[in-house]
């Protein structure tokens, strides 16, 4: 695997049609603007929805061991009915310039800033990928720290809705999978009229950003990730293992990297029966995700609680023990209800769950895309609360030019929405040094 892994350099573009009907012999390539919009029937739908919960007592003396605990969940949801303005929400959304074009057959939702002129200040364009169950909303905080700096670089940021995310036409044909999310978003950078850039992502943004930079490496400057993936197989990843927590330097593993690896439960708790403690939605998502799908999308009040469990354990796990889940150590309820309402009023939370089965409906391990390397440069920051954590040593296996590795002092999974400031830094790091700046 390891030597196939060195001698493929990219994988193939190919072609998709994923709309209604079949592929006409010429695309529409318009752009046109786009503003997010709502109704007095829709708000209203969606408070009789809230008003008519039914809600289950938590067991007593649990936080969110079993999943969102239903006590705090009736103060979020009285926050939702009572407090949260969704029109004044759909105006903070509206505060960036919006546009889709059809791409493959689909319209694809995506966010274009442009930062102010300011001489001397070197401007280069930026893609930023989102995951579930986030949205472009993610990167609300992180925009004005990349594209209106008084540094000497700045960025164009382009945010694309991942079809069937949210503002992105979701695909009516089966096959969708991350592969094809690579190839419809250099299709956009085209169109926008670059012919290079820089990528990063996080989540399943941090897989179509490296399939990206494997399927047109020309096209891309440098990837940057805050979610890092690797096989937890081969001689090497074993050896690490059984004799990095006590010969570190001998597998390439620093004081930190045993730090998050082992910590002082052990490994096998902290990557193993950790992992599958908090993966049950992956299984049901990657196998039969119309099922479960099919009640968070009638029920606001439970599309919130399945997703908003994921944004307390995901940015820390010890959230779990608390009663809140920590949810506003870091988010305030309106930008996490925000994100929420992307996805209920767009109905796509089925279509998101769908992305998981498309991608793991065959064995993973065959697909090209993970017998190819990633060659171009490439910027790693591991944040400590991350699912998990992957040292340098085991990310060269698959990325080959790393330009840096950065150990974040604190964050989770949800980097630009946790920690902007510091993930913005980081990026500019990066882009500083590939650029030789």
């Amino acid at each position: 695997w390891w030597l196939g892994l060195r001698k493929t350099k990219r994988i193939p573009i190919g072609d998709g049609w994923w709309g209604a009907g079949e592929k006409p012999q010429s695309e529409d390539e318009k752009v046109f603007p786009f503003q997010v919009q709502t109704s007095d029937e829709e708000i209203q739908d969606l408070y009789d929805r809230i008003d008519r919960t039914r809600y289950t007592e938590p067991l007593k003396d649990t936080g969110f061991q079993y999943g969102f605990n239903s006590t705090y969940l009736k103060k979020v949801v009285s926050h939702w009915r009572h407090q949260f303005n969704w029109k004044k929400q759909i105006a903070i959304l509206n505060k960036y310039p919006q546009f889709k074009t059809n791409i493959e057959g689909l319209d694809v939702h995506f966010i274009h800033v442009r930062p102010p002129h300011r001489e001397g200040q070197r401007v280069l364009p930026l893609m930023l990928v989102h995951g579930w169950p986030g949205s472009v909303y993610e990167f609300y905080r992180i925009l004005p720290l990349l594209t209106n700096s008084l540094d000497s670089l700045a960025f164009e940021v382009i945010c694309p809705s991942i079809p069937g995310y949210g503002f992105s036409e979701a695909p009516h044909k089966q096959g969708f999978d991350t592969l094809a999310a690579a190839r419809v978003f250099h299709k956009l950078m085209e169109r926008l009229g670059f012919s290079d850039y820089y990528l990063q992502g996080g989540d399943w943004g941090a897989i179509i950003t490296t399939n990206m930079a494997q399927m047109k490496p020309e096209c891309v400057k440098g990837l940057h990730l805050n979610m890092l993936t690797n096989k937890m197989r081969g001689f090497g990843v074993l050896f690490s293992i059984l004799i990095g927590r006590y010969l570190p330097w001998l597998v390439g593993f620093t004081r930190e990297d045993v730090r998050r690896l082992f910590g002082s439960v052990g490994f096998m708790e902290r990557n193993f029966y950790d992992i599958i403690r908090e993966t049950g939605y992956l299984h049901i998502q990657g196998t039969k995700p119309d099922s479960a799908g099919c009640g968070v999308n009638d029920s606001p009040v439970g599309l919130a609680a399945y997703i908003l469990e994921k944004f307390s354990t995901w940015t820390d796990f010890n959230n779990r023990d608390l009663e809140d889940g920590g949810l506003e150590r870091k988010f305030t309820l309106d930008d996490l209800l925000t994100n929420i309402m992307i996805y209920w009023t767009t109905g796509s939370i089925v279509s998101s769950m769908r992305f998981y089965k498309e991608n793991l409906k065959t064995n993973i391990d065959n697909r090209l895309d993970n017998h190819t390397g990633v060659y171009v440069p490439t910027g790693l920051a591991a944040f400590p609360d991350e699912v998990r954590h992957v040292p340098q040593s085991w990310a060269r296996n698959r990325f080959r030019n790393i330009y840096s590795y950065s150990y974040m002092p604190r964050g989770g999974h949800f980097a630009a929405f946790e920690e902007p400031q510091l993930l913005a830094d980081d990026l500019l790091q990066f882009v500083k040094k590939v650029e030789k700046l």
